[in-house]
């Protein structure tokens, strides 16, 4: 698909966003957003930077925890951003000493790449430290590299020309060279599996090759090997374009992806229209707005969280670029909604520019309804029904997808836009998470997902536990999801069969059936939010609503107390998991 392009490409390739300047920023931020970028970058002005010592560096390797490096390391470019946003917005050179010492200070670095992906081998052991005569690309690397190559662009009449071209000069060290003379694991590898790293890991090396003025054949080698790269990202979607990491890192990936084709149509224009016409790329797109709930919640599955606020712009942008007047009516209403409409925490200058060039357009754009509608993404088996009550979401798939959480067969639902039925998310990301020791972890395990386990035995992960038999009937007066779940567990489960039907009758209420073959006694986990009360045979769940179950022995309920600040993001301090167990071979649970 993107490889075809390469015979295609001009003698020269231009520049991107030539016509990106502080002066254009200025002028196109309304007068509150300019008085806040400005106000943003003033109280930054009285914090310190943030030091970094090599010890900090070393705590990954040490006791796991990435965390507190990661705060330090973040600090600086969120502090810089705010510094050049509030300077572009200015142009008086308040700011411009500290943009410096930001500059500089990040020149110094020993090394761009996290503790945590300090390795040339995938999955292969951390070094403690970083070594600067072998440099790592992973994400923050290269995107380090593009937010620096965007000040140069926009500042670089007001600063000293040494600074500018050492800032060249560590990009083509630590990123161009190493770039183009070695194999990264997420440049692609024949048939090997790729995720969100190879997007967006490719757009910041777009970004910082064609923000500065570097040569034609660099240009034209870090093209052809970024389309190679593209393409290996997306034959690892299905034909209907959905993310496997969930919905969250729909943004690091597949509008990372988006982002490349911008840059490559600025540097050659019309080279990507045919791409952009492709059904997969669409089908690509528009999976956000399916997997929106209401508000700021998202069906969430793999390591993607329950709630998170998407500003809009970008999924807009996208929308124009594809034609897409669900997206963009989906986009609209995100950022009409959005308390951080100038994305103020996010790492890369690039969105955070795009936030203001689109302002004036996107405030006046006249919202309308995003639509929802059923959804099925036979790709990773995922169906999604909805009416105006219940919006309801069933996975089907196998324990081998990228981030997974051993949820074959999970249900998530909510009601009212309130969550009844919840998928956990993920904890804070320590070395433990990406590990052999993965599925030590709770929110990991299937039986903290609503999920039978079978005599205390719970799923496998890897590809070959799966669903069997997903199938998927939508009609107008319900909506019915039905799968067979035993092949996710180990042989020790004993489980011959568990056929899961799920049924949402339109108005009414959800119906799940359970029937189950096997040797040892099945439980099933019910996760949720609100606190269960057993009522006779019937769950209570404050005002939210009612689960009559049917087939089952006497439930009983545990608390679980969240702490964890990932977690806590999308919910409160307590969750309670209700243990269900099978009486004999069906059980039948309705929602109302």
């Amino acid at each position: 698909m993107f490889a075809e392009l390469i015979p295609r490409l001009p003698d020269r390739l231009g520049d991107f966003a030539a016509d990106i300047t502080a002066e254009r920023i200025r002028h196109s931020a309304s007068r509150i957003s300019r008085a806040e970028l400005i106000d943003a970058a003033v109280k930054e002005l009285n914090e310190p930077w943030s030091t970094i010592l090599a010890s900090d560096y070393m705590e990954y390797t040490q006791n796991g925890n990435r965390s507190r490096f990661e705060a330090l390391y973040f600090a600086r470019r969120l502090k810089l951003n705010a510094l050049v946003m509030g300077e572009c917005n200015e142009g008086e050179g308040r700011f411009l000493a500290e943009i410096i010492n930001g500059l500089w200070l990040i020149c110094e670095e020993s090394g761009w790449q996290l503790p945590a992906h300090n390795s040339h081998v995938r999955g292969g052991p951390r070094t403690p430290l970083p070594d600067p005569q072998n440099p790592v690309i992973d994400l923050f690397a290269a995107e380090t590299a593009s937010n620096l190559a965007l000040v140069s662009r926009l500042l670089a009449s007001r600063l000293d020309a040494t600074l500018v071209a050492r800032i060249s000069n560590e990009i083509d060290q630590r990123i161009t060279r190493p770039y183009l003379l070695r194999h990264f694991w997420w440049m692609g590898n024949g048939k090997e599996r790729m995720n969100n790293w190879t997007a967006w890991i490719t757009q910041n090396i777009l970004f910082s090759t064609f923000l500065r003025p570097t040569d034609q054949p660099t240009r034209r080698a870090v093209v052809e090997k970024a389309l190679k790269s593209l393409d290996a990202f997306q034959k690892d979607y299905a034909d209907d374009g959905a993310c496997e990491e969930g919905a969250l890192y729909y943004g690091h990936a597949t509008l990372c992806l988006f982002t490349s084709l911008a840059v490559l149509e600025g540097a050659a224009p019309g080279i990507a229209g045919a791409l952009l016409r492709e059904d997969k790329l669409r089908n690509m797109a528009e999976f956000i707005r399916h997997m929106h709930v209401a508000d700021d919640q998202f069906f969430n599955f793999a390591d993607a969280p329950a709630r998170f606020e998407t500003s809009g712009v970008r999924e807009y942008l996208v929308g124009k670029t594809i034609a897409s007047p669900s997206l963009q009516a989906f986009a609209i209403d995100r950022w009409q909604r959005s308390s951080k409409r100038l994305m103020q925490d996010e790492w890369n200058l690039w969105y955070r520019v795009q936030a203001v060039l689109a302002e004036q357009e996107l405030a006046e754009a006249i919202p309308l309804p995003p639509p929802k509608v059923d959804m099925v993404y036979p790709g990773i088996e995922l169906a999604i029904a909805r009416d105006a009550v219940f919006d309801l979401a069933v996975k089907g798939g196998n324990n081998g997808e990228s981030h997974n959480h051993n949820d074959v067969g999970s249900i998530t639902l909510y009601k009212h836009g309130r969550p009844f039925l919840i998928d956990v998310g993920v904890e804070t990301y320590t070395a433990k998470t990406f590990s052999p020791q993965r599925y030590d972890i709770w929110t990991m395990q299937s039986a903290f997902h609503n999920l039978p386990s079978f005599g205390g035995v719970v799923q496998r992960d890897g590809e070959a536990f799966a669903a069997r038999d997903f199938r998927v009937d939508f009609a107008g007066d319900r909506a019915e999801i039905s799968l067979d779940l035993a092949a996710a567990y180990p042989p020790e489960a004993g489980v011959r069969s568990y056929t899961r039907t799920v049924r949402l009758i339109r108005g009414q209420h959800v119906e799940i059936i359970d029937d189950h073959e096997g040797e040892r006694d099945a439980v099933l986990s019910l996760m949720t939010v609100d606190k269960p009360r057993i009522s006779g045979e019937t769950l209570v769940l404050g005002d939210l609503g009612s689960i009559e179950i049917a087939g089952a022995c006497d439930p009983a309920i545990e608390t679980i107390q969240i702490d964890d600040p990932r977690l806590r993001q999308s919910w409160p301090d307590i969750l309670y998991r209700t243990l269900i167990p099978l009486k004999g071979k069906r059980l039948r649970l309705v929602i109302r």
